[in-house]
């Protein structure tokens, strides 16, 4: 089994800090993510025979292809699937209908010193009912988090308060009629009153990053309850998808206006996930991608981006959310190099239920501040996030090839 190993000598932080690799890491900080019956110890043989069943089926584009076209069909007919749902794709990515269900997801995971970031899956709905509603929900989950010791976050979305629409005219800096003021007014004190109750609790609030063209006003508003609650420690986290070019300096831009204002910058790193969906929109409307160019870039700038926040820690707090290894990896050797303990309390990675789990439970293992993100939500509202991650993770071949692979190794030293 490899090993991948961190050298930590002083020579090699001044000259080498920059273009740190995997194959430069050797050595004192001993962490490896192949370790799969360490990744794997919180599954039975049986989950994992269901897991390498999900997986493989789910390397299959032409089978995912049909399943989305013909699942949101037999719902509508009223078909009896929603038990094959919840028995399979549901229960490999989400924690369970309710919160009482998902508890039993996090008492698990704690056992392996695995953390929780709670997701109410249920993608948005538009209305004003809806998205007063959806407050009570929220705190709720709060509430829950703040009862158990290993649920440091919850996660919302902006556009599960606010019409999207009313979000793209903010975006574009037009004016708002006077009841589209007192419309923005509704969604800034609903997103504060969750703030609220997350700072109640000493909860932190991961707030989604969301498409390009709607994104300004949600940067504009996380910054808003950045500069409220984050004044002696970090309660609310904005999310920078570093598959966009601009993103890296603007996370730098971010940091230079907390700094300015006296508040501490709460930042979330991802790759992202609208990638396709930002390019066909960018070629369509004639104007130039926010996208980078290749996989590369966004590498870079997500690596820049870790190495930039863990050597401002005093100012900022950085939730590593990516589930490629060579990130992770490096977060690690930061955090050593600069003589940071493990379970720094301002720096946490996580990575989705049901997946990496050879990045998760390794990091755990080795004393790592690690969250599974868990959704939960009724079968049937939480299907459109099923069915995304599912396509999603069918344009990760890569990705599922080696999910795949660390099952199958793992079932064969089982023997099974």
């Amino acid at each position: 089994m490899k090993v991948l190993h961190v050298n930590v000598v002083l020579s090699f932080c001044l000259v080498a800090s920059s273009a740190l690799t995997l194959q430069a890491m050797k050595t004192q900080l001993s962490l490896s993510f192949e370790n799969t019956a360490i990744a794997f110890e919180s599954k039975t043989d049986k989950e994992l025979k269901k897991a390498n069943f999900l997986f493989s089926n789910i390397g299959k584009p032409w089978l995912v292809k049909l399943g989305g076209i013909f699942t949101p069909i037999a719902l509508k007919l009223h078909l009896p699937i929603t038990g094959i749902i919840k028995s399979t794709i549901f229960e490999q990515f989400c924690g369970g209908e309710t919160l009482e269900e998902a508890s039993k997801a996090v008492a698990h995971l704690h056992k392996f010193h695995v953390g929780v970031v709670l997701d109410y899956g249920v993608e948005a709905m538009e209305g004003e009912e809806n998205y007063d509603k959806a407050v009570p929900e929220f705190i709720r989950a709060i509430q829950f988090a703040a009862s158990k010791p290993n649920v440091p976050f919850v996660s919302i979305k902006i556009t599960g308060f606010a019409r999207f629409s009313l979000l793209e005219k903010l975006h574009a800096g037009e004016t708002l009629t006077e009841s589209e003021q007192q419309e923005y007014a509704r969604v800034k004190k609903r997103i504060y009153q969750i703030c609220e109750a997350a700072a109640k609790h000493n909860v932190w609030v991961l707030v989604d990053a969301e498409e390009s063209w709607i994104q300004q006003p949600v940067d504009d508003l996380t910054d808003e309850m950045m500069e409220l609650f984050n004044k002696q420690t970090v309660i609310v986290y904005n999310t920078f998808q570093m598959y966009r070019h601009d993103r890296l300096a603007y996370l730098k831009t971010s940091f230079e206006k907390a700094k300015a204002k006296g508040y501490l910058l709460g930042a979330k790193l991802v790759r992202g996930a609208y990638m396709e969906k930002e390019r066909k929109r960018a070629e369509e409307m004639g104007y130039p991608s926010p996208i980078q160019p290749n996989k590369e870039a966004t590498d870079r700038d997500y690596n820049a981006g870790v190495k930039y926040c863990i050597e401002r820690l005093q100012d900022l707090a950085l939730f590593v959310g990516t589930h490629n290894e060579d990130s992770c990896m490096l977060a690690a050797t930061l955090l050593h190099e600069n003589g940071y303990e493990h379970q720094h309390p301002r720096v946490s990675f996580s990575q989705l239920y049901g997946m990496s789990d050879n990045i998760s439970f390794n990091l755990a293992h080795a004393g790592y501040r690690v969250s599974k993100y868990l959704p939960y939500g009724p079968v049937r509202d939480v299907l459109p996030y099923l069915l995304r991650r599912a396509q999603e993770n069918t344009s990760m071949s890569g990705q599922m090839g080696r999910e795949l692979s660390f099952i199958k190794e793992e079932m064969k030293r089982r023997k099974m």
